[in-house]
């Protein structure tokens, strides 16, 4: 008996050590956009995310659809979530990106989603955001790009 208390004895004091020397890891949620002349590619944490349409800085009417390709670990059931949110970051509309193909890869994977802003015009940011059912942060993602709905 007194072996065995030993015994998880040594396993906490072990455990405990190298919980205590490892770096903890630091979530990373920066993101940065370039735009050439036919898509849109926004890097967020070594994630590439391709936006086909709209383009950055386009008009949108308020029902409009983005189309594009992000990681199959982006999604979450095939999907993951879009907003648009005015200059205050108030919320104008929403929508979900569907999967076009297999999303249980880490490749790319081509999406679609329809989105409707209500009782907004005029300057807005369009967020991609990578689906976190876990609710971690370390696992979040996102990428922004500036639209005008008219």
């Amino acid at each position: 008996m007194w072996f065995i208390v030993a015994l998880l004895l040594v396993v906490i004091v072990v455990l405990t050590y190298f919980l205590i020397t490892l770096p903890a890891p630091t979530p990373n949620s920066q993101a940065t956009s370039t735009t050439t002349g036919t898509e849109t590619t926004a890097t967020s944490t070594n994630t590439v995310v391709v936006i086909d349409a709209p383009k950055s800085g386009a008009s949108v009417p308020k029902t409009f659809t983005v189309t594009g390709h992000a990681p199959g670990t982006w999604y979450f059931e095939a999907s993951f979530p879009i907003e648009v949110r005015d200059p205050s970051g108030l919320m104008a509309g929403t929508g979900h990106a569907t999967a076009l193909s297999d999303w249980m890869t880490t490749a790319q994977v081509p999406f679609k989603a329809d989105i409707t802003v209500t009782g907004y015009s005029g300057p807005a940011t369009l967020m991609l955001k990578k689906d976190n059912p876990s609710g971690l942060p370390q696992n979040d993602g996102s990428t922004t790009i500036p639209i005008t709905v008219q």
